[in-house]
Protein backbone atom coordinates (compact mmCIF):
# COMPACT_ATOMS: atom_id res chain seq x y z
CA UNK A 1 0.00 0.00 0.00
CA UNK A 2 1.36 3.60 -1.02
CA UNK A 3 1.95 5.39 1.84
CA UNK A 4 1.81 9.56 1.25
CA UNK A 5 4.80 11.21 3.28
CA UNK A 6 4.10 14.14 5.31
CA UNK A 7 3.30 17.96 4.25
CA UNK A 8 5.93 19.95 4.17
CA UNK A 9 8.38 17.54 5.57
CA UNK A 10 11.21 15.35 3.78
CA UNK A 11 10.43 13.78 1.05
CA UNK A 12 6.66 15.30 1.67
CA UNK A 13 4.69 17.52 -1.09
CA UNK A 14 5.56 20.88 -0.20
CA UNK A 15 2.53 23.27 -0.10
CA UNK A 16 2.52 26.88 1.37
CA UNK A 17 -1.01 28.11 2.45
CA UNK A 18 -1.25 32.06 1.05
CA UNK A 19 -3.66 34.63 2.68
CA UNK A 20 -5.26 36.25 -0.58
CA UNK A 21 -7.44 38.35 0.89
CA UNK A 22 -10.69 36.58 0.24
CA UNK A 23 -12.99 36.57 2.88
CA UNK A 24 -13.40 32.79 2.90
CA UNK A 25 -10.59 31.27 0.86
CA UNK A 26 -7.04 31.04 1.42
CA UNK A 27 -4.22 29.46 -1.45
CA UNK A 28 -2.51 26.62 -1.32
CA UNK A 29 0.66 26.47 -3.32
CA UNK A 30 3.64 24.52 -4.42
CA UNK A 31 6.36 27.09 -5.21
CA UNK A 32 8.46 24.95 -7.06
CA UNK A 33 5.62 23.38 -9.79
CA UNK A 34 3.67 26.41 -9.61
CA UNK A 35 0.81 24.17 -8.32
CA UNK A 36 -2.49 26.09 -6.34
CA UNK A 37 -5.00 25.25 -4.94
CA UNK A 38 -8.06 27.53 -3.23
CA UNK A 39 -9.35 25.86 0.61
CA UNK A 40 -12.17 27.29 2.37
CA UNK A 41 -10.86 28.49 5.64
CA UNK A 42 -12.45 26.36 7.62
CA UNK A 43 -11.46 23.08 5.75
CA UNK A 44 -7.71 23.69 5.71
CA UNK A 45 -7.17 21.24 8.23
CA UNK A 46 -8.90 18.48 6.36
CA UNK A 47 -7.11 19.83 2.96
CA UNK A 48 -3.47 19.11 4.96
CA UNK A 49 -4.73 15.94 6.30
CA UNK A 50 -3.61 13.38 3.64
CA UNK A 51 -7.16 14.44 1.44
CA UNK A 52 -8.18 13.42 -1.83
CA UNK A 53 -6.73 17.37 -3.24
CA UNK A 54 -2.84 16.11 -2.07
CA UNK A 55 -2.92 12.33 -2.72
CA UNK A 56 -4.62 13.81 -6.35
CA UNK A 57 -1.72 16.37 -6.56
CA UNK A 58 0.94 13.48 -5.75
CA UNK A 59 -0.21 11.85 -8.42
CA UNK A 60 0.11 14.60 -10.67
CA UNK A 61 3.52 16.44 -9.22
CA UNK A 62 5.62 15.17 -12.01
CA UNK A 63 3.53 16.64 -14.46
CA UNK A 64 3.45 20.22 -13.19
CA UNK A 65 6.81 19.71 -12.65
CA UNK A 66 8.09 19.26 -16.49
CA UNK A 67 5.64 21.52 -17.69
CA UNK A 68 7.08 24.83 -15.35
CA UNK A 69 10.53 23.14 -16.32
CA UNK A 70 9.56 23.67 -19.86
CA UNK A 71 8.53 26.97 -19.75
CA UNK A 72 11.80 27.87 -17.85
CA UNK A 73 14.06 26.06 -20.14
CA UNK A 74 12.45 24.43 -23.54
CA UNK A 75 11.03 27.70 -24.89
CA UNK A 76 13.08 28.67 -28.66
CA UNK A 77 13.16 32.66 -29.89
CA UNK A 78 9.99 33.02 -31.68
CA UNK A 79 9.83 36.89 -32.24
CA UNK A 80 12.56 39.71 -32.30
CA UNK A 81 12.36 43.33 -31.02
CA UNK A 82 13.65 44.96 -33.93
CA UNK A 83 14.57 49.06 -33.70
CA UNK A 84 15.33 50.26 -36.84
CA UNK A 85 16.11 53.55 -35.39
CA UNK A 86 17.44 55.02 -32.62
CA UNK A 87 15.94 58.26 -32.37
CA UNK A 88 12.56 59.42 -31.03
CA UNK A 89 10.64 62.41 -32.06
CA UNK A 90 9.71 62.65 -28.02
CA UNK A 91 11.74 62.95 -24.86
CA UNK A 92 9.84 61.30 -22.67
CA UNK A 93 10.89 61.58 -18.87
CA UNK A 94 11.46 57.87 -17.78
CA UNK A 95 12.54 56.39 -20.99
CA UNK A 96 14.97 53.77 -20.47
CA UNK A 97 16.88 54.08 -23.72
CA UNK A 98 19.83 56.99 -23.29
CA UNK A 99 19.05 60.36 -24.31
CA UNK A 100 22.47 60.39 -26.59
CA UNK A 101 20.86 57.68 -28.70
CA UNK A 102 17.17 58.90 -28.91
CA UNK A 103 18.65 62.32 -30.37
CA UNK A 104 21.58 61.76 -32.02
CA UNK A 105 21.36 57.88 -33.46
CA UNK A 106 21.07 56.50 -36.31
CA UNK A 107 18.67 55.35 -38.96
CA UNK A 108 19.50 51.88 -40.32
CA UNK A 109 18.62 51.96 -43.67
CA UNK A 110 16.57 49.90 -46.27
CA UNK A 111 18.92 47.78 -47.27
CA UNK A 112 20.60 47.29 -44.29
CA UNK A 113 17.03 46.61 -42.72
CA UNK A 114 15.60 44.09 -45.17
CA UNK A 115 19.42 42.28 -45.50
CA UNK A 116 18.86 41.98 -41.16
CA UNK A 117 14.91 40.72 -42.08
CA UNK A 118 16.86 37.93 -44.71
CA UNK A 119 19.04 36.52 -42.01
CA UNK A 120 15.98 36.28 -39.62
CA UNK A 121 14.00 34.38 -42.01
CA UNK A 122 17.14 32.33 -42.82
CA UNK A 123 17.69 31.80 -38.75
CA UNK A 124 13.80 30.95 -37.89
CA UNK A 125 13.50 28.33 -40.92
CA UNK A 126 16.32 26.39 -39.66
CA UNK A 127 15.41 26.76 -36.45
CA UNK A 128 11.96 26.97 -36.16
CA UNK A 129 9.72 27.65 -32.93
CA UNK A 130 6.58 25.41 -33.97
CA UNK A 131 3.43 27.10 -34.30
CA UNK A 132 2.76 30.34 -35.94
CA UNK A 133 5.22 32.63 -38.09
CA UNK A 134 7.83 34.09 -36.27
CA UNK A 135 7.02 38.01 -34.95
CA UNK A 136 9.07 41.21 -35.92
CA UNK A 137 8.03 43.42 -33.51
CA UNK A 138 9.48 47.09 -34.44
CA UNK A 139 10.18 49.25 -31.55
CA UNK A 140 11.77 51.63 -30.38
CA UNK A 141 12.93 55.12 -29.45
CA UNK A 142 10.29 55.86 -32.64
CA UNK A 143 10.30 53.00 -35.49
CA UNK A 144 7.94 55.28 -37.97
CA UNK A 145 10.73 58.07 -38.22
CA UNK A 146 12.39 55.21 -40.79
CA UNK A 147 8.63 54.89 -41.95
CA UNK A 148 9.87 54.06 -45.88
CA UNK A 149 11.93 51.27 -44.44
CA UNK A 150 9.62 49.78 -42.13
CA UNK A 151 6.84 50.15 -44.57
CA UNK A 152 8.36 48.04 -47.33
CA UNK A 153 9.92 45.49 -45.33
CA UNK A 154 6.54 44.58 -44.31
CA UNK A 155 5.18 44.10 -47.98
CA UNK A 156 8.71 42.10 -48.50
CA UNK A 157 8.26 39.71 -45.97
CA UNK A 158 4.59 39.82 -45.18
CA UNK A 159 5.16 35.84 -45.92
CA UNK A 160 7.96 35.22 -43.83
CA UNK A 161 7.00 36.99 -40.12
CA UNK A 162 3.88 38.18 -38.58
CA UNK A 163 4.52 42.38 -38.10
CA UNK A 164 3.92 44.26 -34.84
CA UNK A 165 4.97 48.38 -34.21
CA UNK A 166 5.46 49.59 -31.46
CA UNK A 167 4.81 53.33 -31.78
CA UNK A 168 4.39 56.91 -29.86
CA UNK A 169 1.53 57.33 -32.62
CA UNK A 170 2.57 61.14 -33.31
CA UNK A 171 3.50 60.36 -37.05
CA UNK A 172 0.44 57.92 -37.84
CA UNK A 173 -1.68 59.34 -40.95
CA UNK A 174 -4.61 58.18 -41.81
CA UNK A 175 -2.84 56.29 -44.90
CA UNK A 176 -0.65 55.04 -42.44
CA UNK A 177 -3.32 53.59 -40.55
CA UNK A 178 -4.86 52.35 -43.58
CA UNK A 179 -1.70 50.47 -44.63
CA UNK A 180 -1.50 49.11 -41.32
CA UNK A 181 -4.94 48.00 -40.98
CA UNK A 182 -5.00 45.97 -44.45
CA UNK A 183 -1.88 43.99 -43.43
CA UNK A 184 -3.33 42.99 -40.04
CA UNK A 185 -0.06 44.73 -38.56
CA UNK A 186 -0.50 44.76 -34.36
CA UNK A 187 0.10 48.07 -33.68
CA UNK A 188 0.70 49.16 -29.61
CA UNK A 189 0.72 53.27 -29.03
CA UNK A 190 1.76 54.95 -25.95
CA UNK A 191 -0.88 57.28 -23.78
CA UNK A 192 0.06 57.90 -20.50
CA UNK A 193 -3.89 59.71 -19.13
CA UNK A 194 -7.16 60.34 -20.19
CA UNK A 195 -6.83 64.21 -20.58
CA UNK A 196 -3.70 66.24 -21.98
CA UNK A 197 -2.84 67.69 -18.68
CA UNK A 198 -2.52 64.31 -17.55
CA UNK A 199 -0.89 62.24 -20.18
CA UNK A 200 1.36 65.39 -21.28
CA UNK A 201 3.26 65.78 -17.75
CA UNK A 202 6.16 63.34 -18.94
CA UNK A 203 5.49 62.47 -22.50
CA UNK A 204 6.75 65.74 -24.41
CA UNK A 205 8.74 66.64 -27.71
CA UNK A 206 12.10 67.84 -27.16
CA UNK A 207 10.52 71.06 -27.44
CA UNK A 208 8.43 70.18 -24.66
CA UNK A 209 4.89 70.37 -26.16
CA UNK A 210 2.55 67.95 -25.34
CA UNK A 211 1.38 65.17 -27.99
CA UNK A 212 -1.59 63.11 -25.98
CA UNK A 213 -4.42 64.97 -28.62
CA UNK A 214 -3.00 63.79 -31.48
CA UNK A 215 -2.83 59.67 -30.16
CA UNK A 216 -6.38 60.04 -28.81
CA UNK A 217 -6.99 61.19 -32.83
CA UNK A 218 -5.22 58.02 -33.60
CA UNK A 219 -7.10 56.03 -31.19
CA UNK A 220 -10.44 57.32 -32.79
CA UNK A 221 -9.18 56.02 -36.42
CA UNK A 222 -8.28 52.64 -35.21
CA UNK A 223 -12.01 52.32 -33.80
CA UNK A 224 -13.66 48.46 -34.49
CA UNK A 225 -9.82 47.49 -34.82
CA UNK A 226 -9.28 44.71 -33.00
CA UNK A 227 -5.05 44.23 -33.67
CA UNK A 228 -3.92 47.03 -31.19
CA UNK A 229 -3.31 48.09 -27.69
CA UNK A 230 -2.92 51.32 -25.80
CA UNK A 231 0.33 51.13 -23.19
CA UNK A 232 0.36 53.45 -19.99
CA UNK A 233 3.17 53.95 -18.51
CA UNK A 234 2.18 54.39 -14.52
CA UNK A 235 4.36 56.70 -12.71
CA UNK A 236 4.26 59.12 -9.62
CA UNK A 237 2.27 61.57 -12.23
CA UNK A 238 -0.61 59.60 -13.49
CA UNK A 239 -1.05 56.70 -10.69
CA UNK A 240 -3.64 58.28 -9.10
CA UNK A 241 -5.98 57.83 -12.04
CA UNK A 242 -5.74 54.73 -13.54
CA UNK A 243 -9.63 53.99 -12.69
CA UNK A 244 -10.19 57.03 -15.16
CA UNK A 245 -7.58 56.68 -17.55
CA UNK A 246 -9.73 52.46 -18.50
CA UNK A 247 -12.84 53.98 -17.83
CA UNK A 248 -11.43 56.31 -21.03
CA UNK A 249 -10.00 53.71 -22.82
CA UNK A 250 -13.13 51.47 -22.52
CA UNK A 251 -15.06 53.98 -23.51
CA UNK A 252 -12.95 54.62 -26.97
CA UNK A 253 -13.84 50.66 -27.33
CA UNK A 254 -9.74 49.94 -26.75
CA UNK A 255 -9.59 46.34 -26.85
CA UNK A 256 -6.58 45.88 -24.98
CA UNK A 257 -4.27 48.30 -22.93
CA UNK A 258 -1.38 47.98 -20.69
CA UNK A 259 -0.83 49.44 -17.36
CA UNK A 260 2.72 49.36 -17.00
CA UNK A 261 4.71 50.80 -14.03
CA UNK A 262 7.38 52.98 -14.78
CA UNK A 263 10.84 50.76 -15.63
CA UNK A 264 13.38 51.96 -13.29
CA UNK A 265 16.10 50.97 -15.39
CA UNK A 266 18.24 54.21 -15.78
CA UNK A 267 18.44 56.92 -12.99
CA UNK A 268 16.28 59.61 -14.63
CA UNK A 269 12.82 57.45 -14.60
CA UNK A 270 13.56 56.52 -10.91
CA UNK A 271 12.52 59.82 -9.37
CA UNK A 272 9.28 59.00 -10.66
CA UNK A 273 8.24 55.56 -9.36
CA UNK A 274 5.39 55.78 -7.34
CA UNK A 275 5.59 53.29 -3.75
CA UNK A 276 4.45 49.95 -4.54
CA UNK A 277 1.96 50.11 -1.82
CA UNK A 278 0.54 53.29 -3.61
CA UNK A 279 0.00 52.16 -7.21
CA UNK A 280 -1.26 48.53 -6.43
CA UNK A 281 -3.67 50.52 -4.29
CA UNK A 282 -4.89 52.42 -7.54
CA UNK A 283 -4.05 49.49 -9.93
CA UNK A 284 -6.98 47.17 -8.03
CA UNK A 285 -9.43 49.81 -8.64
CA UNK A 286 -8.82 50.18 -11.89
CA UNK A 287 -9.20 46.03 -12.54
CA UNK A 288 -12.21 46.72 -10.50
CA UNK A 289 -13.55 49.01 -12.56
CA UNK A 290 -12.92 46.96 -15.36
CA UNK A 291 -15.45 44.38 -14.03
CA UNK A 292 -17.85 46.99 -13.18
CA UNK A 293 -17.95 48.31 -17.01
CA UNK A 294 -17.75 44.40 -18.40
CA UNK A 295 -20.88 43.55 -16.22
CA UNK A 296 -22.76 46.98 -17.55
CA UNK A 297 -22.19 47.21 -21.25
CA UNK A 298 -20.68 42.98 -21.61
CA UNK A 299 -17.62 44.84 -23.68
CA UNK A 300 -13.88 43.97 -22.52
CA UNK A 301 -11.01 46.19 -22.10
CA UNK A 302 -8.30 43.71 -21.60
CA UNK A 303 -5.27 44.76 -18.99
CA UNK A 304 -2.65 42.44 -20.86
CA UNK A 305 0.03 42.92 -18.06
CA UNK A 306 -2.33 41.53 -15.45
CA UNK A 307 -3.85 39.16 -17.52
CA UNK A 308 -0.64 37.35 -18.01
CA UNK A 309 -0.57 36.97 -14.33
CA UNK A 310 -3.82 35.53 -14.17
CA UNK A 311 -2.94 33.22 -17.34
CA UNK A 312 -0.18 32.08 -15.38
CA UNK A 313 -2.18 30.89 -12.47
CA UNK A 314 -4.83 29.27 -14.63
CA UNK A 315 -2.54 27.71 -17.24
CA UNK A 316 0.70 28.75 -17.51
CA UNK A 317 1.55 27.05 -21.12
CA UNK A 318 -0.65 29.57 -22.78
CA UNK A 319 1.26 32.88 -21.30
CA UNK A 320 1.15 35.38 -23.90
CA UNK A 321 4.04 37.75 -22.29
CA UNK A 322 7.72 36.68 -20.81
CA UNK A 323 8.56 38.76 -18.68
CA UNK A 324 6.62 37.40 -15.26
CA UNK A 325 8.75 34.43 -15.00
CA UNK A 326 12.53 33.68 -14.22
CA UNK A 327 14.27 33.29 -16.74
CA UNK A 328 12.50 36.04 -18.25
CA UNK A 329 12.19 35.46 -22.53
CA UNK A 330 15.31 37.86 -22.79
CA UNK A 331 17.60 35.51 -25.10
CA UNK A 332 15.27 32.96 -25.01
CA UNK A 333 11.74 33.07 -26.41
CA UNK A 334 12.96 36.65 -28.01
CA UNK A 335 15.80 39.16 -28.73
CA UNK A 336 16.37 42.88 -30.08
CA UNK A 337 18.07 43.79 -32.71
CA UNK A 338 19.91 47.49 -32.27
CA UNK A 339 19.77 50.07 -35.60
CA UNK A 340 23.29 49.00 -36.42
CA UNK A 341 23.02 45.36 -35.91
CA UNK A 342 24.22 44.70 -32.76
CA UNK A 343 22.19 41.71 -30.31
CA UNK A 344 20.91 41.96 -27.20
CA UNK A 345 18.96 39.65 -25.22
CA UNK A 346 15.91 42.53 -25.13
CA UNK A 347 15.05 45.68 -25.78
CA UNK A 348 15.93 47.08 -22.07
CA UNK A 349 19.65 46.03 -22.50
CA UNK A 350 20.53 48.62 -26.17
CA UNK A 351 22.58 50.88 -24.62
CA UNK A 352 24.20 48.49 -22.10
CA UNK A 353 27.43 47.50 -23.88
CA UNK A 354 28.01 45.10 -21.33
CA UNK A 355 25.02 42.88 -22.62
CA UNK A 356 25.56 43.37 -26.36
CA UNK A 357 26.29 39.80 -27.81
CA UNK A 358 27.47 40.49 -31.22
CA UNK A 359 25.87 41.76 -34.33
CA UNK A 360 23.38 40.20 -36.77
CA UNK A 361 25.73 41.12 -39.34
CA UNK A 362 28.60 39.80 -38.17
CA UNK A 363 27.48 36.28 -36.28
CA UNK A 364 25.58 33.96 -36.25
CA UNK A 365 22.56 34.35 -34.44
CA UNK A 366 22.76 30.62 -32.69
CA UNK A 367 26.33 31.62 -31.34
CA UNK A 368 25.21 35.13 -30.25
CA UNK A 369 22.52 33.17 -28.24
CA UNK A 370 25.18 31.23 -26.33
CA UNK A 371 26.96 34.43 -25.41
CA UNK A 372 28.31 35.46 -21.99
CA UNK A 373 26.08 38.15 -21.95
CA UNK A 374 22.97 35.94 -23.27
CA UNK A 375 23.71 33.42 -20.90
CA UNK A 376 23.88 35.96 -17.91
CA UNK A 377 19.84 36.64 -18.59
CA UNK A 378 19.09 33.05 -19.42
CA UNK A 379 20.32 31.61 -16.50
CA UNK A 380 18.68 33.91 -14.48
CA UNK A 381 17.03 31.73 -11.94
CA UNK A 382 14.54 33.41 -9.12
CA UNK A 383 16.20 30.78 -7.04
CA UNK A 384 19.16 32.81 -6.65
CA UNK A 385 17.62 36.32 -5.54
CA UNK A 386 16.61 36.97 -2.35
CA UNK A 387 13.75 37.37 -0.84
CA UNK A 388 12.71 35.80 -4.02
CA UNK A 389 13.82 32.42 -3.50
CA UNK A 390 11.41 31.61 -0.32
CA UNK A 391 8.56 33.62 -2.39
CA UNK A 392 5.66 30.95 -2.41
CA UNK A 393 4.12 32.97 -5.40
CA UNK A 394 7.68 33.29 -6.97
CA UNK A 395 6.65 31.75 -10.47
CA UNK A 396 3.83 34.31 -10.69
CA UNK A 397 5.91 36.72 -11.13
CA UNK A 398 9.61 35.85 -11.77
CA UNK A 399 11.04 39.06 -9.59
CA UNK A 400 11.55 40.95 -13.46
CA UNK A 401 13.21 42.71 -14.76
CA UNK A 402 17.12 41.94 -15.10
CA UNK A 403 17.75 45.16 -17.00
CA UNK A 404 15.93 47.08 -14.40
CA UNK A 405 17.51 45.00 -11.47
CA UNK A 406 20.99 45.46 -13.12
CA UNK A 407 20.33 49.22 -13.47
CA UNK A 408 18.98 49.84 -9.64
CA UNK A 409 21.69 47.57 -8.28
CA UNK A 410 24.76 46.73 -10.80
CA UNK A 411 23.78 43.27 -10.62
CA UNK A 412 21.03 40.86 -12.45
CA UNK A 413 21.22 38.94 -9.65
CA UNK A 414 18.67 41.11 -7.65
CA UNK A 415 15.15 41.51 -7.56
CA UNK A 416 13.69 44.76 -9.64
CA UNK A 417 11.21 47.45 -9.08
CA UNK A 418 7.34 47.23 -7.90
CA UNK A 419 7.40 43.77 -6.02
CA UNK A 420 4.43 44.13 -4.04
CA UNK A 421 2.81 45.28 -6.75
CA UNK A 422 3.30 41.80 -8.26
CA UNK A 423 2.15 40.07 -5.38
CA UNK A 424 -0.86 42.07 -4.86
CA UNK A 425 -1.84 40.82 -8.86
CA UNK A 426 -1.17 37.53 -7.77
CA UNK A 427 -4.08 37.72 -5.15
CA UNK A 428 -6.19 39.55 -6.57
CA UNK A 429 -6.23 36.78 -9.36
CA UNK A 430 -6.81 34.12 -6.87
CA UNK A 431 -9.82 35.74 -5.94
CA UNK A 432 -11.02 36.90 -9.05
CA UNK A 433 -11.14 32.44 -9.41
CA UNK A 434 -12.59 31.98 -6.10
CA UNK A 435 -15.54 34.44 -6.97
CA UNK A 436 -15.62 32.61 -10.55
CA UNK A 437 -14.83 36.44 -12.03
CA UNK A 438 -11.83 35.77 -14.47
CA UNK A 439 -14.21 36.02 -17.69
CA UNK A 440 -14.38 39.47 -17.43
CA UNK A 441 -10.31 40.06 -17.81
CA UNK A 442 -9.27 37.09 -19.81
CA UNK A 443 -8.88 37.45 -24.02
CA UNK A 444 -12.00 36.08 -26.16
CA UNK A 445 -10.60 32.52 -26.97
CA UNK A 446 -7.46 32.28 -24.94
CA UNK A 447 -7.78 28.85 -23.76
CA UNK A 448 -8.42 27.43 -27.29
CA UNK A 449 -5.45 25.33 -27.56
CA UNK A 450 -5.09 24.44 -23.76
CA UNK A 451 -6.19 21.19 -22.13
CA UNK A 452 -6.26 20.73 -18.03
CA UNK A 453 -4.07 18.69 -16.19
CA UNK A 454 -5.80 18.61 -12.54
CA UNK A 455 -9.60 18.82 -12.13
CA UNK A 456 -10.85 19.03 -8.69
CA UNK A 457 -13.74 21.35 -7.22
CA UNK A 458 -13.92 19.94 -3.44
CA UNK A 459 -12.47 17.03 -1.39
Amino acid sequence: MHQLNYFNSGDGLQLQPIDIGHRDYIGLISADTAFWALVKKNQISQALDNSPLLRKYHRKKEVFSEEIKTLRTALKPSAVYFNPTDRCNLNCSYCYIPEKLRKNGKHMSVCKLQEALEILKNYFKTNPSGGQKPQIIFHGAEPLLNKEAVFGSIDKFSQDFRFGIQTNGTLLDPQDIGFLRSRKINIGLSLDGHLPRVADRLRRSWGGHGVSEKIIEVIQQLRGYDNYSVICTVTKENMTYQTKIVEFLHRMEVPTCMLNPVRCTLQGSRKYKPLDSDIATHYLRALDRIYRLYQKTGRKLVVANFVNILIAIIAPMARRLMCDISPCGGGRCFFAVSSNGDLFPCSEFIGLKKYKGGNIFKDDIGDVLKTAPFKSVTHRRIENIEPCYRCAIRHFCGAPCPAEAYGMSGSIETRGAFCKLYEEQVRYALCLIADNKTEAYLWDGWDKDTSSTFKMTEF
